[in-house]
């Protein structure tokens, strides 16, 4: 297999290799003014030689881009590699020190990049360590928490809006059979981790939570020690004797509390959202893949991904199942103000069974209605909301997102308003470089 041979090494999957900074954006349309922050981004972008034969997509150094709005203006654009050992190993600089001796697993987190309590964390799953990062996107340091992080930490935290602190869980291959769930406080510390046994040892990329649970994922795509040992960058592999089956964890509870719902087998990457119904349930609104690393063990290849719903029953450990699309998409939002409570409106990205993206997706939980944001053929990255000041319906507000102009091999921010969605949007913001498929963003407010 050649690098063109390897979809993920082609086309804007392929990486850039400079790291860029270039001030007042050319823009196009309306910045708004009230919007004071950054809009940043994380993805693979393998910095070194690559054997295409054996490069997953999941595994390729970690570059943020960022953009910073304020004043209506669109002051900088900023890539930066995370200077992980073997990212400084490749581009010729020295190796930040490790503060821990060798025991934790050190890497170039690629796949999210989030503001907390402050400070700015890049972040990836499988036990890797964060990286701290200044305002400007420089690697600082790695991370664990002011030394509360027991091991690894998650590339999927969310905030639970009325106490500022971050759920995740975490997975890695040396616990064995079990997962941690870990939650972060307000001021950046871990306060709270507990380890749940699982059958095997999967890969968790995503978790949930409602007023009343946290929601592990326990699905067929576990680490493989035979396909370790034979040299993948990414040992993990369906498994269709695998029980799937999601666990609801008492948010007073333990270990031993843990109610394992079994659902049919298929692989999620990402919930959109889950909430307690009126009637004890929890309903879980996610992207269900068929499978996931069956039959291509370069990246997500193995049939349409679609949004469904799941109501779990913490009384019986029942559950069932419905299609709220049929749509190809992936990379769920929402309004996070509503992450864990009943909402109505979320954000998708319509996408082939490859993930290769196309237009934007604006669900209406309660209508079923689906509307386009398709901007002109361009491939949209996942999308963010951005609440209005003062906003009091659940969609005033603004969907960003990075966009491929195919016919330029270009990159753009788009800022759409959310109750205008299928228009054009409200600014386009111009890029000085291309910037790569990769995974997940969010906006950081000053």
């Amino acid at each position: 297999m050649t690098a063109v041979e390897n979809p993920y090494l082609a086309g804007n999957y392929a990486p850039v290799t400079e790291e860029v900074t270039a001030t007042d954006l050319q823009v196009e349309g309306t910045i708004p003014a009230e919007l004071d922050g950054r809009y940043i981004r994380n993805g693979p972008n393998p910095a070194g030689e690559t054997d295409p034969d054996n490069f997953h997509w999941f595994t390729g150094d970690g570059m943020v881009h960022g953009v910073r709005l304020r004043g209506g203006k669109a002051e900088w654009y900023r890539n930066r590699y995370v200077k992980g050992p073997a990212t400084s190993a490749a581009l010729g600089v020295e190796p930040l020190p490790d503060p821990f001796g060798g025991e934790r697993g050190l890497s170039s987190p690629n796949t999210n990049v989030i503001g907390h309590a402050g400070r700015t964390f890049a972040i990836v799953e499988a036990g890797g360590i964060p990286m701290e990062l200044d305002y400007e996107l420089n690697t600082l340091s790695y991370c664990d928490f002011d030394g509360t992080l027991p091991y690894g930490f998650s590339a999927h935290p969310h905030l639970e809006a009325s106490t500022g602190e971050l759920h995740t869980v975490a997975y890695y291959w040396g616990w064995g059979n079990q997962v941690q769930y870990i939650r972060s406080g307000a001021d950046g510390k871990i306060v709270q981790t507990i380890d749940v046994p699982t059958t095997g040892s999967p890969m968790i990329h995503d978790m949930a939570f409602t007023d009343r649970y946290i929601l592990i994922l326990d699905l067929p795509c576990v680490f493989d020690l035979d396909v370790a040992m034979a040299g993948s960058s990414l040992p993990y592999r369906w498994a269709d004797e695998y029980p799937a089956r999601i666990g609801l964890l008492p948010r007073d509870g333990g270990a031993d509390d843990v109610v394992w719902c079994e659902i049919d087998s298929c692989y999620i990457f990402h919930p959109m959202n889950a909430y307690d119904d009126a009637d004890g349930n929890v309903v879980l609104d996610a992207v269900r893949h068929p499978k996931m690393f069956a039959t291509e063990v370069t990246g997500p290849n193995e049939g349409v991904p679609v949004l469904e719903r799941w109501t779990l029953n913490p009384a019986t450990g029942r559950s069932s199942q419905t299609n709220i699309s049929a749509i190809g998409q992936e990379f769920p939002r929402l309004n996070e103000a509503n992450f864990g409570k009943p909402y109505q409106y979320g954000y998708t990205v319509a996408a082939s069974a490859r993930l290769d993206p196309h237009a934007l997706l604006k669900h209406d939980m309660n209508s079923g209605e689906v509307l386009r944001h398709d901007n002109s053929g361009r491939q949209h990255l996942e999308p963010v909301f951005v609440p209005r000041s003062g906003a009091i319906a659940e969609d005033d507000g603004w969907i960003m997102a990075y966009a491929y102009n195919v016919e330029a091999n270009s990159s753009e921010v788009v800022i759409i308003d959310a109750q205008d969605f299928a228009a054009d949007p409200i600014a386009t913001i111009t890029l000085p470089q291309r910037v790569p498929f990769g995974f997940h963003g969010n906006w950081v407010p000053d």
